[in-house]
């Protein structure tokens, strides 16, 4: 059983967990909730999965505002969860204070690296996912451009996009790119409304795929492509069941996998960098009955030959995190 709890704020968090002992692993959820369809939904897909197949349980938490975070995970080391797994790069600097206070509990952190001897910080290569799904569209498109959608407007992000435009132009060396951002704040993760307003706007400049990588802003995106006729692009998890045979992929990060190993594993797991890129799986595209139409034999080829070129090291996909440039502008 999932004992799942929603908190309303710092006093939720104390009432919720005082008084309580237990040895079982936690999940906290990033800003968008855990069914966003996308980011935070991957992490609740592998929580779930370990509890299923070992019988356990384990609490998760939703944040509801910046201010919860150290107090979460504070409450949650204190009454004896362990490992605490949490999404998002937002928790580096609070876990960087609670980890060295807790040295008997293990944390694991998706998205952001925490140098702490308790402490798995578990990135992904989303450039190398974004470089495939971008190969795809570019072959795809039909008006020869096409969009990106990021979230938040941060490095993390910018490594997406950076990743997507090369693709699109490996696969199309004249295709355009828009790229736009829904905010600066972590409410650009939760804002299909917004989503929706520059997904029409990439439209109206003739756009016919937009890929999306904005957590919940994201269904959005994909709902506006599809009212509108044109091609979409999910990201995280598979996304193209939202509107089969109008989401061209979706650009697979398996956050599911890499909580599932922390669950399983548990306190005493190896702690340090762990990378889960494209030749580990950590990335890839999602090709299914909801798209097979879609997706050319040619299409399929081409980006099987570049998947497999990039784990050779013969494509080197530039990492915009490497030193925050793209080899081609993307804004």
């Amino acid at each position: 059983m999932n004992l799942t709890r929603k908190l309303l704020g710092a006093t939720a968090v104390t009432a919720l967990l005082a008084g309580t002992a237990f040895a079982d692993p936690a999940m906290i959820y990033d800003m968008g909730g855990k069914f966003d369809k996308s980011f935070n939904e991957a992490a609740y897909n592998g929580a779930e999965r370990w509890a299923q197949e070992t019988g356990g349980t384990y609490r998760d938490i939703e944040m509801q505002s910046e201010a919860q975070r150290e107090q979460a995970l504070r409450r949650l080391a204190e009454s004896g969860s362990n490992p605490i797994v949490m999404t998002g790069f937002a928790f580096m600097s609070v876990l960087e204070e609670v980890a060295p206070d807790y040295p008997d509990t293990t944390f694991t952190i998706i998205d952001g690296v925490v140098d702490q001897p308790n402490v798995r910080s578990v990135v992904f290569t989303e450039h190398e996912g974004s470089f495939l799904v971008g190969m795809l569209a570019g072959m795809a498109s039909e008006s020869g451009t096409v969009g990106f959608v990021g979230g938040m407007d941060i490095p993390l992000i910018r490594r997406f996009a950076c990743g997507y435009v090369q693709g699109v132009v490996a696969a199309n060396p004249d295709a355009t790119v828009i790229v736009n951002y829904t905010g600066t704040t972590p409410a650009a993760w939760n804002d299909p409304v917004r989503g929706g307003e520059i997904t029409s706007a990439q439209i109206s400049q003739g756009a016919d795929v937009v890929y999306a990588a904005a957590g919940g802003t994201g269904v959005g995106v994909l709902q506006t492509a599809a009212d509108s006729g044109i091609l979409s692009i999910g990201v995280d998890s598979n996304q193209n069941h939202l509107h089969p045979g109008q989401v061209l992929t979706s650009m697979l990060k398996r956050v599911d996998n890499a909580v599932y190993a922390a669950m399983s594993e548990g306190p005493g797991m190896e702690t340090g960098i762990q990378v889960m890129d494209l030749a580990a799986g950590g990335v890839g595209w999602a090709l299914d009955e909801n798209n097979e139409a879609l997706i050319t034999e040619a299409m399929s080829e081409a980006v099987a030959a570049a998947e497999a070129s990039i784990i050779a090291g013969e494509i080197a996909v530039h990492d915009y995190m490497s030193d925050n440039s793209c080899p081609i502008s993307v804004n």
